[in-house]
């Protein structure tokens, strides 16, 4: 038994050991098969990362060629953008100088058309039209600087058309010569001419159609003949009244009524301050050679504030003089109401006049923009009659208060100097009095 275990055994491992060189040989010759194929593998690699870099080196040389075409391009491209830009504006400024040229060719045709010498051919090109233009343009200005005589109708200044010469001055001024009269001319409206309405000597434009110049010319300028020019007329009163609305009949009456007041207070000054030198002379007489009794009854015939004021301290001089010295007061103090009168009401209306002119300025401007509200600014005569009272008020007012302000000041001042006369006077006489009773 233990016979057969130990062959089998023997058996078993001789098997295990023959198994054992074959797997070692199959594993040697797979790993020289193995290591051949690294090899050849590396070898490829190799041979592939080679041709890879050939290939990427060839690629980056196409790569820098092509960028350097694309630079080349856009370079080439920018320039062509330059010169198309170039040939826009070009063409643009070519458009636009045709543009010019058509605009001032219309502009030619229609100013010469103006003067009477269109370009009646259509048909030409514009810089033909415009050379055309710039002969006649040389030939109108001759002719136009110049003085020269043709036949033509104008009106005289009743309105009747008549049949004449017209001598024309350049383009801004004419004379017309005819049977029924002479003179210088105006512009009527549509092309036609007036007899302006003030007029120097007929012999002017006689002496301009025979071809001489007078020393002296008195000539009417005027810028077109599309327009009439309305004759000149010289404001009147009336229309100054007119033009300031009826604030400025109220300015006017206040005007009157202030210088109405100026009149009878320079009186009433005139009347008080009258004699009061002479009258203070004679009681100085009489106070040194007689006594205050002769002297009252010397002045007994004389009116007048200095004379009531002398009189009263006459009355009563050989009593108390404190006493005297106030009945003197009260005297000077009841003169000086007349004397006052109508003074402080002369000053209102002197204040009163501009402001009834600024009333007035704004009354015309609230009319004017009404005016523009409702016709706009197209027609200046709209406008007139509100500018006219704006003005015109204004300068009434100031009309009004400047002479008043200054009579009213100049009458104060003559007031208050015949006040201080009057006090003057009655104390010298008190005065005077007291000195003669001491001798």
């Amino acid at each position: 038994m233990n016979k057969l275990v130990t062959a089998i055994l023997a058996a078993a491992l001789g098997f295990g050991s023959a198994h054992a060189d074959e797997i070692t040989n199959a594993y040697a010759k797979e790993y020289a098969f193995l290591k051949a194929q690294k090899t050849e593998l590396q070898n490829r690699l190799q041979k592939e990362k080679k041709e890879q870099d050939l290939q990427i080196a060839k690629l980056n040389q196409e790569v820098s060629g092509l960028q350097e075409q694309y630079i080349q391009a856009t370079r080439s491209t920018d320039a062509l953008q330059m010169d198309v830009k170039k040939t826009s504006e070009t063409l643009d400024d070519a458009t636009g100088n045709k543009e010019i040229v058509s605009s001032v060719a219309i502009q030619v045709k229609t100013a010469l058309s103006d003067y009477g010498s269109p370009i009646k051919n259509e048909s030409i090109s514009d810089l033909a039209a415009i050379e055309l233009a710039f002969s006649e343009s040389s030939r109108l200005f001759k002719e136009l600087s110049s003085i020269r005589k043709t036949k033509g109708e104008f009106f005289l200044q009743d309105g009747t058309s008549v049949s004449g010469e017209i001598v024309r001055v350049g383009n801004v001024a004419a004379y017309g010569i005819s049977a029924q009269g002479a003179g210088t001319l105006a512009p009527a409206g549509n092309g036609t001419y007036k007899l302006w309405n003030k007029q120097g000597p007929q012999s002017e434009a006689k002496m301009l159609a025979d071809g001489k110049m007078p020393e002296e010319l008195n000539i009417f300028i005027y810028e077109t003949l599309d327009k009439e020019v309305e004759f000149e007329k010289e404001k009147t009163l009336s229309d100054v009244l007119k033009a300031g609305g009826p604030i400025g009949y109220s300015i006017v009456a206040l005007g009157f009524l202030g210088l109405f007041l100026v009149i009878l207070r320079a009186l009433f000054l005139y009347r008080a301050g009258s004699d009061d030198k002479k009258i203070t002379q004679i009681v100085y007489e009489k106070l040194e050679n007689e006594n205050a009794q002769k002297a009252l009854e010397a002045i007994a015939s004389y009116k007048g504030s200095a004379a009531r004021v002398i009189k009263s301290a006459l009355r009563n001089v050989g009593r108390d003089r404190e006493h005297v010295e106030d009945i003197v007061m009260e005297s000077i103090l009841s003169e000086s109401a007349p004397l006052d009168r109508f003074g402080g009401f002369i000053l209102v209306l002197a204040s009163v006049g501009p402001l009834l002119g600024l009333l007035g300025t704004v009354t015309g401007m609230i009319a004017t923009f009404d005016s523009i509200t409702e016709h706009g600014t197209s027609d200046p005569k709209l406008l007139s009659g509100g500018i006219s009272e704006a003005l015109v008020t204004t300068e009434l007012g100031l009309i009004v208060a400047i002479p008043l302000l200054l009579f009213g000041n100049l009458l104060s001042g003559w007031a208050n100097n015949i006040k201080d006369a009057m006090e003057h006077g009655a104390l010298h006489v008190i005065n005077l009095y007291e000195k003669n009773q001491a001798k």
